[in-house]
């Protein structure tokens, strides 16, 4: 049963301790790296077939898989997802960035230039669940921003690779799609083989030998985010559907084990009712023992003595997803500092940001929500800054620079700056 909180009688440790699930992998996953770089496709092919049951005689998936796959979706659903990456698509637009001159001074031009990345590897996982959802959460933005190539990676579990994931993939634009999972599709991604060609980011969620991976390689390449089990808080006031609330708390809950979902209200009556109402649906999940674990683990209901408290008990949480249900939420929208995405109302359940909506759903979790963003076309582009001086105008500031040069005792930067006026003169 979740457990309830009066958030000024019990201590911080208490209502903000989570537990987690600590697995120490990275000696395996330092192995498996290592093995991929000197083995290159040979180990892939043998670890595709030690992890995922898979007998590989080729490694990339041909277009006549592709096509095989997209076949076999069934037309509502692809349909879905074609509106799905619309939603996506349109959202993303929004964020992208112009190039900028600025002519400050007489004899200056300053500028800010936008570049894509050239090459980019989507990782998708093929463990309890598939993900078609992260393809176009992942894919769609990249292409927004102008990457070169899109190179996608996904277990083909027993062999066989998920028509769901696949048709994902032709509708986001995916360029090449290869048969592999695991801390060795992120080597493989990082520093290239026969067959995978090296990519300069890899976003995309995955178990902890994934996380790892990424935190390994992160350097030889740029990545996106160590991201931990998934989060759920929703506020919620004494008038809002118990049924509803408890719904949206297992929606997150159902994810892992190590999920959270939280509650906090003002209303004891509610709170009540909602940890009766996850008792009475958990009973009907396919993913019970899962969303189980979950809310007698992570899950709780803190009783705040106001909204505006429960929104200060959550700028604290930082929370990956946050629900406002009251009638009306946008007031307290200013008062957000830290959430990964934010739910507004009674009729916007974080599922939405999952699948339709348009909002990216790879979002920082375990508090880094305070200091990180969700993904979004930023994090497909890299900025390089220009600049350019006439002669006059060096002239005018070259003695200014070799005095902050010297200053800081670098005398050659400070003759860079004098050089060019002294031979003018020796002429």
């Amino acid at each position: 049963m979740i457990r309830i909180y009066e958030y000024n009688q019990v201590g911080d440790a208490e209502i903000f301790a989570r537990q987690e699930k600590k697995q120490d992998v990275s000696g395996a996953v330092s192995r498996i790296i290592a093995d991929v770089r000197q083995n290159g496709d040979d180990a892939l092919k043998r670890y595709g077939q030690e992890f995922d049951n898979a007998e590989l005689q080729t490694l990339e998936v041909s277009a006549e898989e592709r096509a095989a796959a997209l076949a076999a979706v069934d037309a509502d659903f692809l349909e879905i997802l074609r509106e799905a990456a619309a939603h996506i698509r349109a959202f993303h637009e929004k964020q992208k960035r112009q190039d900028f001159v600025a002519a400050e001074r007489e004899g200056v031009l300053l500028g800010q230039r936008h570049i894509p990345l050239e090459r980019v590897g989507l990782y998708v996982p093929g463990g309890t669940a598939s993900y078609p959802s992260t393809v176009l959460m992942d894919c769609i933005p990249a292409k927004i921003a102008g990457v070169g190539e899109i190179i996608m990676t996904t277990p083909a579990k027993n062999g066989k690779l998920n028509s769901d994931v696949l048709a994902a993939a032709e509708v986001a634009g995916v360029d090449r799609i290869f048969k592999m999972g695991g801390a060795q599709a992120v080597a493989a991604l990082a520093y290239g083989t026969e067959s995978v060609p090296r990519v300069d980011k890899i976003v995309g969620p995955g178990n902890a030998f994934v996380a790892e991976a990424k935190r390994q390689v992160f350097g030889q390449v740029s990545i996106d985010m160590i991201a931990g089990p998934s989060e759920i808080l929703v506020i919620a006031d004494g008038k809002s559907d118990p049924a509803v609330v408890a719904a949206d708390l297992l929606s997150q809950a159902e994810h892992d084990k190590m999920a959270s979902a939280v509650l906090v209200t003002e209303s004891r009556t509610l709170a009540e009712a909602v940890a009766a109402e996850i008792e009475r649906q958990l009973a009907e999940l396919p993913r019970a023992e899962i969303a189980r674990e979950s809310i007698e683990k992570n899950g709780k209901i803190i009783l705040a003595e106001s909204i505006v408290q429960a929104v200060e008990i959550s700028n604290r949480i930082a929370p990956e997803h946050l629900e406002i249900c009251v009638d009306e939420p946008f007031q307290y929208l200013p008062m957000i500092r830290h959430a990964g995405s934010v739910f507004l109302g009674r009729n916007a359940p974080e599922a939405l940001g999952d699948y339709f909506a348009g909002p990216n759903h790879t979002l920082p979790t375990s508090g880094t929500a305070r200091f990180s963003s969700p993904l979004s076309v930023d994090d497909f582009i890299k900025k390089s800054t220009f600049t350019y001086y006439t002669k006059d105008a060096l002239a005018k500031e070259a003695g200014k620079i070799a005095r902050f040069a010297e200053r800081e005792g670098l005398h050659a930067h400070a003759r860079s700056a004098l050089i060019r006026a002294e031979k003018e003169e020796q002429q």
